[in-house]
């Protein structure tokens, strides 16, 4: 099997994984997870954090925001770039904040210049995946929009610690195929585990 098949079998097979779990374990693994999340001393000390709201049967971020928004966190979400095809804007998010669906039929806040976080402001970035391995390689959904963010922090532009959120049954026991433009995440956190891995910067 080629690389793309071989990716997108990945993909096929864990977003079906995550389609049979019930709303029971949907609940339950998204409250472990919100409640590991924050237990972690970097997460303790950030002050401005973008995360996403769950698509796709993600896991649900809903417990986590909350927990954010009580810790009086400021937490922001990703918005696509009307202007740069294939990049990503963050805006304040807060109960109040009016949301449109995009083009890809993912609810974003309405676009609003004076909630726009720079993104050398950012302390945290939550990144959603498909599938990742014990290497830290992530696989995405394939259009990108992360994979330039990150970028930008591999790099050094920018000093955000990403870190990814996923289901258990995300994890791949065997190595995901990457392509030139993929970059491995230092840390994934699932509801029964923190994963980490040392990423040497360029």
């Amino acid at each position: 099997m080629d690389k793309y098949l071989k990716r997108q079998s990945i993909r096929d097979n864990v977003r079906m994984q995550r389609r049979m779990l019930t709303k029971k374990q949907q609940y339950q693994y998204a409250k472990m997870l919100a409640l590991r999340a924050l237990k972690d001393k970097r997460i303790q000390r950030a002050n401005k954090l973008a995360i996403f709201l769950s698509f796709d049967n993600e896991i649900n971020t809903n417990l986590l925001i909350n927990m954010l928004w009580k810790e009086t966190k400021i937490v922001y979400l990703p918005v696509l770039h009307p202007f740069a095809p294939g990049h990503l804007l963050f805006m304040q998010y807060n109960p109040n904040t009016p949301l449109v669906i995009n083009r890809l039929n993912i609810y974003e806040p309405q676009l609003d210049v004076t909630t726009l976080l720079l993104l050398n402001q950012l302390d945290i970035c939550f990144i959603p995946l498909v599938a990742f391995d014990n290497y830290g390689n992530r696989l995405g959904m394939g259009g990108g929009f992360y994979d330039r963010m990150l970028y930008s922090w591999y790099t050094g532009e920018f000093t955000f610690c990403p870190i990814g959120l996923a289901y258990d049954c995300q994890y791949q026991t065997e190595a995901i195929p990457t392509e030139k433009w993929d970059i491995p995440l230092p840390e994934v956190i699932t509801p029964s585990c923190h994963w980490h891995w040392n990423i040497a910067l360029k």
